[in-house]
């Protein structure tokens, strides 16, 4: 019965460019802008240049993503994550897949005793941050956003291996939009928090968007365990998005963290 919902809902965006052209907009935070690529004319390299407002892609010392392997450690607090059950919405971009907080779901990392709401999450096919050189498979990005403003972002990067078959996430690619500006509601739920590692051991940093403009206000935390999932479900995704990675920046003299308890 959802995938014939799915069938449906594509094929109605397919015969009305207007609804298309409407669920793209939706994803404006992450296309908003000028047209930008991974790769070719308009891809990494040439994203500082593409629009004034893209200027901390090319000229930013904050940038990410970064290299994980020569961290300082530090005692921090293990990140207090509730991202409960969700009906799933998501949509193609473009870019990549994009997977709507459709409850209250809340990170907090302890330094100021306030929550992070989470907003969204998306997939890097292979990961953007690497660890001394090496990328994985897949990143999952959990952005959250400041309720109250002022302090940007706050985002969680969970490293995906090939290994076991992932209930959680074959719920998603099995159902995720072929075509860029597709967007599907479908009854199903999806639970984020089955996708954290058992251990919540985690780098820090801080650094920007991955994506143009850029913005370097980003809280990173990246989990230092990966999980898993079957080499067919990173494959069904590396299917549409063959390369979604920006490649990584200097760390310049920033401090990369590494969380111990």
């Amino acid at each position: 019965m959802q995938r014939r919902r799915f069938l449906a809902h594509a094929a109605a965006l397919a015969a009305c460019p207007l609804c298309a052209a409407a669920a793209g907009a939706a994803r404006a935070a992450e296309g908003a802008g000028p047209a930008w690529a991974y790769e070719g004319a308009r891809g990494p390299a040439a994203w500082g240049g593409l629009a004034p407002s893209y200027g901390a892609c090319g000229s930013g010392e904050r940038q990410s993503p970064v290299d994980l392997g020569n961290a300082t450690p530090a005692m921090l607090a293990t990140p207090d994550v509730d991202w409960p059950a969700m009906p799933l919405v998501m949509a193609n971009t473009g870019h990549t897949i994009v997977v709507d907080a459709t409850a209250y779901a809340t990170m907090g990392l302890g330094a100021d005793g306030q929550d992070w709401r989470l907003k969204s999450f998306h997939f890097h096919h292979p990961s953007e941050h690497t660890v001394e050189g090496r990328a994985f498979p897949l990143e999952i990005h959990f952005v959250h956003e400041d309720a109250e403003g002022g302090r940007g972002l706050a985002v969680a990067g969970i490293f995906v291996r090939s290994g076991s078959f992932n209930p959680t996430l074959e719920t998603i690619f099995s159902a995720m939009p072929r075509e860029p500006g597709l967007r599907v509601t479908l009854d199903t739920l999806v639970t984020p928090a089955l996708l954290l590692p058992e251990q919540r051991e985690t780098w820090r940093y801080h650094g920007s968007l991955t994506t143009p403009p850029c913005t370097e206000s980003v809280r990173w935390v990246v989990y230092t365990q990966p999980i898993e999932a079957a080499a067919e479900q990173i494959q069904a995704f590396a299917g549409l998005f063959p390369m979604n990675a920006r490649p990584v920046q200097p760390l310049g003299r920033r401090h990369l963290l590494l969380d111990f308890f």
